[in-house]
């Protein structure tokens, strides 16, 4: 029999410290990110803190992956592994990260362009900029969706014509949003496209992770040797952002966003409620 992609009210609100632990491994890596330090750093930053805060890398816990995080760096899109080659002033890096907690997940991503001193960021820094922040304006307009639409199809949608709205970008089609809970990755699959399925109904109970990636380029993807590393396959520069949302009776809220998402929903018009319980 089928479980329901829906949960009680009681395990929506069991959801927020695995959220609200996966936020803070990222804010710790992106005040470590600068130039000279590696990805393996990086990774052993966020499993630290996640481990003093008492929970578990859930990346590691996939079978044949053993970090605490994705980094894809340049034109990797998603599923980096991370490495011992230091990192460069405008170098663009995907952290893709979660935390499993009191047998919850919470998953998401950010896109980091490491700084650097004025003038010393190589050329096409602001390009990368403006498609990372193109890519962050369709996420939180896909959270927005979950506060208003009825149906996920109409939310793959909205994120398509966010995306579209902010320049020429490849979206990845066959990488998509996705349910989560128990475990990182459930049921209802979020597209970051229009499909002609409506999808599952928007309503309480329903987590799900919006999670857009982008391209400067063109959209085909291969992957490389290790098996993990997805890649842009005519070399584009890529972008990644994704947070886990709470639908419930009283409205929606990011779990992994210092906020709630308060900041990102308010050009929107929406005011996130978090959780009671």
């Amino acid at each position: 029999m089928r479980r329901s992609i829906y949960k009680r009210a009681a395990e929506i609100a069991a959801m927020l410290p695995a959220g609200e632990l996966t936020c803070t491994a990222l804010d710790a890596v992106e005040a470590a990110i600068r130039p000279g330090v590696t990805t393996l750093e990086l990774d052993a930053v966020a499993e630290r803190t996640i481990r003093e805060g008492g929970g578990e890398p859930n990346f590691a816990l996939v079978p044949g992956y053993r970090h605490t995080i994705c980094a894809s760096v340049g034109d990797a899109v998603v599923h980096g592994i991370p490495n011992d080659r230091p990192l460069r002033a405008g170098d663009v890096v995907s952290v893709d990260c979660g935390a499993l907690l009191d047998g919850w997940n919470g998953d998401s991503a950010r896109t980091l362009i490491v700084p650097g001193d004025v003038g010393d960021e190589p050329a096409g820094t602001a390009i990368a900029r403006r498609m990372s922040e193109a890519c962050r304006i369709a996420m939180w307009a896909g959270i927005a969706s979950l506060a208003r639409r009825r149906h996920l199809g109409e939310v793959g949608a909205d994120i398509e014509a966010a995306i579209n709205a902010e320049g020429d970008y490849g979206i990845l089609e066959d990488y998509t949003g996705h349910g989560i809970g128990r475990s990182m990755h459930e049921e209802p699959t979020l597209f970051n496209i229009a499909t002609r399925s409506r999808g599952p109904v928007i309503k309480p109970g329903l987590a799900v992770c919006v999670e857009p990636m982008i391209t400067a380029g063109g959209s085909e993807v291969t992957i490389d040797d290790d098996g993990w590393t997805v890649r842009t396959a005519d070399g584009s520069l890529a972008a990644h952002w994704e947070h886990t949302v709470l639908v419930h009776a009283g409205g929606v809220w990011a779990s992994t966003a210092p906020d709630g998402g308060a900041a990102g929903l308010a050009p929107h018009g929406i005011v996130p409620t978090r959780p009671a319980g």
